[in-house]
């Protein structure tokens, strides 16, 4: 994605408020973020960030500005805080902000469905215990579908031998001819034309249910609806200006629902932990029980369960049942002096599948503490519920 001259980087750009005109300055200015799939980058690098800029703000009559991140993890953090007005990204991205106060505009390529191809000698998905796996960027869509089509298996990517994490998909068919990998995702349309130009060298392990492909556009259900209405236009009619190909594709909200439980939801239980509903964690607050916010400071301060204490930490492991906890900085943890490893510590962070409390509360049991609880519906359960908040 180029504008103004600049390359795309790894990071967020600050984004930069428009010189619209004076009316346009006092009203409140609109932000979008394009979510950049690690395997799409030759389509995100189509758009022009200037022209998208000047495009949407005339659309919408307000300032518009235009962020891009390669960072999906910073992405989804963003869909469970409404961190943008508009999000525009890859399906896990869309799908995410659906269940956090956002409507579908739609996507610019139909739906596609994931295959897990091994070579022959894998006959099954469970025979993939100890084997190796091809797969583009962790936090691409291909991954993915490759943890929840082995979660459905009862594997997690922690089974496997190894897993090698490339830049190009279509490479992982590449790697099973040099017998460099056992297995690797694609797409059904890139198998197709691979497996015909080379019959027998692999099958068909798993199939997913159809995923929204190219760019999903979600917008927040709270902005006026005149606002929503003019941005899905120029979304379906003249986003191609700006190098963004329309917006012509509604899949069916089901589709989403998919893609956010599969392989992103965290377990519905964890050994040695009790987990509780959100009334539960209340009746434990009022016998003397912590309950500790694992999100970050900016989610803490803007919201969060009245009495919680902080300790956001900086997690790096993988978001799997068998995740490496020495990947990830849990000093916050060990600065709580309110802890007690003798008295009940609740964790919970931004909904089931936010990672973050899960983890804490597996290591808070792993240390020692006695009395360890995890309230997996966290904020979203316990702001459901009616029941107080602070911050803000």
């Amino acid at each position: 994605m180029t504008g103004h001259g600049r390359p795309l980087g790894t990071r967020m750009w600050a984004a930069a408020v428009l010189l619209a005109g004076a009316a346009c300055s006092a009203q409140a200015q609109l932000t979008v973020v394009v979510a950049v799939e690690p395997t799409a980058k030759k389509a995100a690098h189509t758009i022009v960030r200037s022209a998208a800029e000047s495009g949407l703000s005339r659309a919408a009559g307000q300032p518009v500005t235009v962020t891009a991140s390669e960072d999906l993890a910073d992405v989804m953090r963003a869909t469970r805080s409404a961190g943008f007005d508009v999000f525009i990204g890859p399906a896990q991205v869309a799908a995410s902000a659906l269940q956090r106060g956002y409507e579908l505009v739609g996507a610019t390529q139909k739906s596609d469905r994931y295959l897990l191809v091994a070579v022959p000698q894998v006959e099954s998905v469970a025979a993939m215990q100890g084997r190796r796996l091809y797969l583009p960027q962790q936090d691409s869509v291909y991954t993915y579908m490759a943890r929840g089509l082995l979660n459905e298996a009862g594997l997690s990517l922690q089974s496997l031998r190894s897993v090698q994490y490339e830049k190009f998909p279509q490479a992982g068919l590449t790697a099973l001819t040099l017998s460099t990998a056992d297995a690797t995702v694609v797409r059904e349309d890139e198998w197709a034309e691979w497996s015909a130009a080379h019959p027998k060298a692999a099958h068909v392990l798993a199939t997913s249910q159809p995923v929204p492909g190219g760019f999903s556009v979600v917008v927040r259900k709270d902005l006026p609806a005149d606002t929503r209405g003019k941005l899905a236009q120029w979304f379906g009619t003249a986003s191609s200006g700006a190098g963004l190909a329309a917006v012509a594709v509604r899949p069916d909200p089901g589709e989403y629902r998919r893609v956010a439980e599969l392989g992103l939801f965290t377990p519905v239980s964890l050994p040695g932990v009790n987990r509780v509903s959100a009334k539960e964690a209340q009746d434990l607050l009022a016998r003397g029980a912590v309950l500790v916010d694992t999100r970050t400071e900016k989610e803490y301060k803007a919201k969060r369960i009245r009495g919680a204490v902080l300790a956001a930490y900086v997690e790096k492991s993988l978001k799997d049942v068998a995740f490496n906890a020495a990947q990830d900085d849990f000093q916050s943890l060990d600065k709580l002096t309110q802890l007690d490893k003798a008295k009940p510590v609740i964790f919970a962070c931004n909904g089931a599948e936010c990672w973050k409390s899960y983890k804490a509360a597996k290591v808070a049991a792993s240390r020692g503490f006695t009395s360890v609880h995890w309230l997996r519906g966290g904020l979203p359960e316990w702001d459901a519920q009616g029941l107080p908040t602070e911050g803000g």
